[in-house]
């Protein structure tokens, strides 16, 4: 079977009732070389996309099908998206979870009525799980991205895009088997084939940029993000063919990079995005792509963060954008020399977290010691221009 617009008009016939057509925000107040919209797929029912490919794919099952069950394997989204889908459609759902995917995930699958299995390792381990126990059992398998039905249901946001913003120039879309960006690269090469379409994977889990490059599909040996819902080390044989017919180009953005989009969307438009779903701004953010002064829509595929890892994203994010720094000074151990360094900060607007005083520095003087400041700043330039009134003064900066 072959992916179709009269599959994925079908899809969004059969979504109508369950899903949200998500809302196109017009990120002004994010600053990038583009005029950015925001489709926020991450307000969708179950917090991501998902919940469009696996409630479609398993509206076509056969009574018989149902009767049986389904099985799925996910870092999460996915799983939550069967499990609801399942639960409504009045069959079982087992679903397997790789060891890394967050609590919120994994609680919010079991309270959609699915019987939850952890598997040790990554997505790809979960997969292979899920495959032994669907020969045991002959439940359906409901694959989260190398299916027909689970990509026309994913092209739905495709359809919604266009119908919102017809004239957009670029869509920038996260990947990680390909599933969503098949669809949503089909649905929008066939209405407005001027509108390019661009992926994006983190530096950790490249497996389509490789895939792609390579001209041949295979498998990376490992995985490493934060980013679960693209952590993926093999995309799909349907997903790559999609995508080197249909997708302009692929790009990656690292770790930290990420972080900065997660607090950008956070702290700008009030859009709290998971990691996945991080990955299209951040591309926008980092200049990745040939952007400057076109239409853009990047989707923000899912918002199922893990409230523990937020945390961390946020310091990680205010590093990445200049709004936290560590200076150390070497000093002279003599009275007053904090009350200097404080002056200096405050009257350059900087505000100190954390002091650390050490004297027990082998390569200081012996009246010498190290102070160690973790400042709260604006940007960058900030920092520099803190940088240069402390040497200014006659401070030096280790």
């Amino acid at each position: 079977m072959e992916l179709t617009l009269d599959r994925v008009y079908q899809a969004a016939h059969v979504l109508k009732p369950v899903i949200n057509k998500t809302d196109l925000v017009h990120a002004t107040r994010i600053e990038a070389d583009c005029d950015l919209y925001l489709k926020t797929e991450n307000l969708q029912n179950t917090g991501s996309f998902k919940i469009r490919g696996a409630y479609f794919k398993i509206s076509t099952l056969s009574e018989e099908d149902k009767k049986k069950g389904v099985v799925a394997c996910s870092a999460g989204n996915h799983a939550q998206g069967v499990a609801l889908a399942a639960t409504k459609a009045g069959t079982k759902s087992t679903i397997f979870l790789p060891a890394i995917a967050p609590i919120s995930k994994v609680e919010a699958t079991r309270n959609y009525g699915a019987e939850v299995r952890m598997i040790d390792g990554v997505y790809d381990d979960a997969y292979n799980a899920a495959v032994e126990y669907q020969k045991e059992s002959g439940a359906v398998f409901i694959h989260p991205f190398n299916d027909i039905d689970v990509m026309a249901g994913q092209g739905t946001i495709g359809m919604e895009i266009m119908e919102q913003l017809e004239d957009a120039d670029a869509v920038v879309v996260p990947v990680g088997g390909g599933g969503l960006i098949s669809g949503v690269s089909f649905v929008i090469k066939k209405l407005n084939p001027k509108c390019k379409v661009y992926g994006v994977q983190a530096q950790g889990a490249a497996s389509m940029v490789q895939a792609v490059a390579d001209r041949k599909l295979e498998s990376l040996e490992e995985v490493h993000t934060f980013a679960d819902g693209i952590a993926v080390k093999s995309p799909g044989n349907l997903s790559y063919e999609m995508v080197r017919e249909y997708v302009d180009e692929l790009v990656t953005v690292s770790d930290d990079e990420i972080a900065a989009a997660i607090l950008t969307l956070m702290e700008k438009q009030k859009i709290v995005s998971e990691g996945a779903g991080a990955v299209s701004v951040a591309a926008v953010l980092f200049n990745k792509l040939p952007l400057k002064g076109k239409k853009v829509v990047c989707i923000i595929s899912g918002g199922n963060i893990d409230v523990n890892i937020l945390s961390r994203v946020i310091s990680r994010g205010l590093l990445k954008t200049g709004r936290k720094a560590s200076l150390t000074l070497s000093l002279l151990d003599k009275p007053g020399q904090l009350e200097e360094v404080s002056r200096i900060i405050a009257e350059l607007g900087a505000n100190v977290t954390k002091v650390d005083h050490n004297m027990n520095v082998e390569d200081s003087d012996i009246n010498g010691c190290y102070l160690t400041l973790r400042i709260e700043t604006r940007d960058f330039k900030h920092i520099e221009e803190i940088k240069k009134r402390f040497r200014e003064e006659g401070f030096s900066l280790v």
